[in-house]
């Protein structure tokens, strides 16, 4: 957004200086991006008088002239066909730096005569583009600066231009007069009141307006009125000139008036050639196909439900974007039909964006314009068409209703200190809310309609303090607790994320922190890419759905990683996945990977390629650091993604704890990633808490006495697993058997011949340790006993002979 001082002098009774006032809209949140003030640029230019001019001796369009300045007298070889004896002009002298010709001045001879400065023209002090001459001036002082000459006789040469950033949330500060409004509530001065106009109609619009149900909410209103007889040309010299200062080219009286509203007035119109429209305007979905010829002379495909303005033969205007070429008004025009309307914010930004069309239409409505300015607007740029163009205007013509915006939130003056942290006087909050626009009824502030962004009452606390200047907060310690030690900030499950992800770095993992965007096909592999996980508005075409595992981000790491040349790799990651887009469809998870040899963790020890007991192990570690059980399953339902008989789920009864074991080839080719691949997946929430929260290690349960171990082996199907075995022995005697491991497995052709078909051999150690006294050899034997039972009972498995 730009203005210039003068412009905003128009709106705001101030005597603040160009610095207060940038620096007042920085701290108001309107961040000044650029200030582009000619005075600065002419600060060593000063008046001189020419007493004396003669041809040069060597040159037909050369004078030589003698130039009275602060330091006398002067002699200058000037080229300009106005420059004689008795004119003030503007002197450059050697050293000074002329902005327009970017060159800094010295002493120099021209066809032999040396020349000690210049007169210079308007385009060369960048004033204008007049350069037919050097500046005359009608008075002034010999010496006297020329800035303080221009400051005196023409400000608005000299006119400062302030660019400033608007954010989206603040739609009001599109024009000038909002900007005024925040600088008058801060106290920089007093905000003027808004001129009126009301046109009476002196005939009755021949163009009528209709909306079709099917837009009606994507254009609540719409108005508009015909002027007759007008003039059109170019516009006043004060119009070009604002419109210049803030980059805009001067087209014509009708097109700039409109240019004028946008800036000054956020009110954003459009102007239709009355003689070139055919019938009424109606205002309907765009249907499949349809083209215009947009005002940029670019040929446009309308997507399909866009609001258009149509006359009786064709479209004439993208509702709420830019108006037709075949519409537009000329130096020619002679009636023409005033637009003003209400679009819906969503609906132009769609299809501005649809259509990649940025005009300052668009950039307004999308962001909400005052809906209540509708017909205001309309009446003061019809009295100005008819100021500057003559004319007669017409009633005016509306269609649909403005939409209600009337809302109110109470004012609570003791939460600006619990929100913001700011001590300010309650009737200075209200004064402040009134200021910019509010109405106040006791605690309730009724939000104006040009304020769309206040929602609720935390953005009431928001005005008030961003009026009274956030540099005003004073940082207070926290209070500290009367006695003891404070409560834990942590939850459990951040101490756990923290302690899993300190395991993992110290086991040689390097962490990665991928995007939690992933394309749809890497999405597939793992059980995603789903609608319910899809962007509505991706990043690119890799980063189309939300990750449902942490794997593809890792393994895309590893691909890329192999690529140049690293083939040895240890990576985690922490962080989030997700089954749907609603809260409560996420999940933690530590997800670590292992590719190639275990030379990228232990690269002083043998070189040999990784494997499940790699991933099992690390998984296992993990667990016991965030304080699962000992005691745990192991299961075989995989997902889809892991090799079947290769990989586990470490679980404690039917809740997940993690799942370790070799990726699947099929995705490890998908993702371009050279094997071999191990993995593991640690579900951190569905690690059960403690029952009860203790400070300090548990006891030491050592025991002084001998422990006995016994050997078993038992002849099962093949298809059991060890794991049954393993079980079915550890519960046999819980108090007594300290542990229990597979140390023998004897298959194939050789053992189905000694055992019979489909017959294997599992051997296991059990481990027995007494706690009050040494067992007996019957002790030893009735828990043996009790084994073998147990175990013939869980697997149909016999003591092998």
């Amino acid at each position: 957004m730009k203005f210039t001082l003068s412009w905003l002098k128009d709106h705001l009774e101030t005597d603040a200086s160009v610095a207060e006032i940038t620096e007042a809209l920085t701290d108001l949140g309107l961040e000044v991006e650029e200030i582009v003030d000619p005075a600065a640029k002419l600060g060593g230019f000063t008046l001189a008088r020419v007493t004396h001019a003669e041809p040069h001796p060597d040159a037909d369009r050369l004078r030589v002239l003698k130039v009275d300045t602060d330091e006398g007298e002067k002699q200058i070889v000037c080229g300009a066909p106005n420059a004689r004896t008795g004119i003030i002009g503007v002197l450059a002298k050697p050293g000074d730096y002329v902005p327009g010709i970017d060159t800094t001045l010295g002493v120099g001879k021209i066809r032999g005569i040396e020349s000690h400065g210049m007169m210079a023209s308007e385009r060369e002090l960048e004033l204008s583009d007049e350069h037919n001459g050097i500046i005359e001036l009608p008075s002034g002082q010999v010496g006297q600066r020329f800035v303080d000459w221009l400051a005196e006789n023409a400000p608005d040469k000299i006119d400062p231009m302030i660019h400033i950033k608007i954010t989206p949330n603040r739609p009001d500060a599109l024009g000038v007069r909002g900007i005024a409004r925040d600088l008058a509530a801060r106290g920089l001065g007093t905000l003027k009141p808004l001129r009126e106009a009301k046109v009476e109609g002196s005939f009755e619009s021949p163009i009528k307006v209709t909306i079709d149900a099917e837009v009606a909410d994507k254009v609540p209103f719409f108005s508009g009125r015909v002027v007759r007889g007008l003039k059109n040309g170019p516009s006043p010299d004060w119009l070009q000139k604002r419109l210049r200062a803030i980059g805009l080219r001067p087209i014509n009286a009708l097109v700039d008036i409109t240019n004028f509203f946008t800036y000054d007035l956020n009110r954003a119109l459009h102007v239709f050639d009355a003689a070139k429209v055919t019938g009424d305007l109606n205002l309907r979905a765009a249907r499949a196909g349809e083209t215009i010829v947009a005002l940029d002379d670019k040929t446009y495909t309308l997507p399909e439900g866009a609001v258009v303005i149509t006359d009786a033969k064709a479209i004439e205007s993208i509702g709420g974007v830019m108006g037709g070429a075949a519409s537009g008004a000329s130096d020619d025009t002679t009636d023409v039909f005033i637009e003003a309307a209400f679009f819906d914010p969503i609906a132009v930004a769609t299809t501005g964006r649809a259509l990649k069309i940025n005009s300052d239409a668009r950039y307004r409505f999308e962001r909400g314009i005052d809906p209540e300015f509708t017909v205001p607007g309309l009446e003061l740029a019809t009295q100005m068409v008819l100021d500057l163009c003559g004319g007669e205007a017409s009633d005016i013509v509306t269609a649909g209703e403005v939409p209600d915006h009337a809302r109110a939130y109470r004012l609570d003056t003791q939460r600006v200190v619990s929100l913001v942290g700011m001590e300010i006087d309650a009737d200075m909050q209200r004064n402040t809310l009134e200021n910019l626009g509010f109405r106040m009824e006791g605690d309730m502030a009724h939000v104006p309609s040009w304020r769309p962004d206040v929602q609720g009452e935390a953005d009431l606390i928001e005005e008030i303090a961003r009026i009274a200047s956030l540099t005003q907060l004073v940082g207070k310690p926290l209070p500290r607790p009367r006695a003891g030690v404070p409560q834990p900030v942590l939850t459990p499950l951040q101490r756990r994320e923290s302690a899993a992800r300190r395991l993992a770095a110290s086991l040689g993992y390097n962490e990665c922190v991928t995007y939690s965007f992933i394309d749809q096909q890497a999405a597939e592999l793992f059980g995603g890419g789903t609608d319910a996980v899809r962007i509505e508005n991706p990043i690119s075409s890799e980063m189309t759905h939300l990750r449902p595992d942490l794997l593809p981000g890792l393994l895309a790491a590893a691909a890329r990683n192999q690529a140049r040349g690293f083939a040895d790799l240890a990576l985690f990651e922490c962080g989030p996945v997700f089954s749907g887009g609603e809260p409560g469809e996420q999940a933690l998870r530590l997800t670590g990977l292992l590719v190639g040899a275990n030379a990228a963790r232990d690269p002083y020890g043998s070189r040999r390629p990784v494997d499940i007991y790699d991933a099992k192990a690390d998984a296992e570690a993990i667990l016991a650091a965030i304080g699962a059980p000992a005691r745990v399953q192991i299961d075989r339902k995989l997902d889809g993604w892991w090799h079947p008989g290769r990989a586990g789920n470490i679980q404690l009864g039917p809740n997940r704890l993690a799942t370790f074991g070799e990726v699947h080839p099929k995705v490890l080719r998908a993702l371009d990633v050279k094997g071999p691949a191990v993995a593991f997946t640690i579900h951190i929430p569905n690690v059960p808490l403690p029952k009860a929260s203790v400070t300090t290690r548990s006891a030491l349960n050592a025991s002084s006495l001998q422990p006995v171990e016994r050997d078993f082996a038992f002849v099962v199907d093949k298809g059991v697993e060890a794991l049954t075995l393993v079980n079915a022995a550890a519960g046999a005697d819980k108090a007594l058997i300290d542990s229990v491991r597979v140390f023998d497995q004897f298959t194939g052709d050789k053992a189905e011949a000694q055992m019979g078909a489909g017959k294997k051999s599992v051997a296991i150690t059990a481990r027995l340790q007494p706690r009050d006294k040494t067992l007996t050899d019957a002790e030893i034997e009735a828990v043996s006993a009790k084994i073998v039972e147990k175990v013939a009972k869980a697997t149909g498995g016999v003591l092998r002979s």
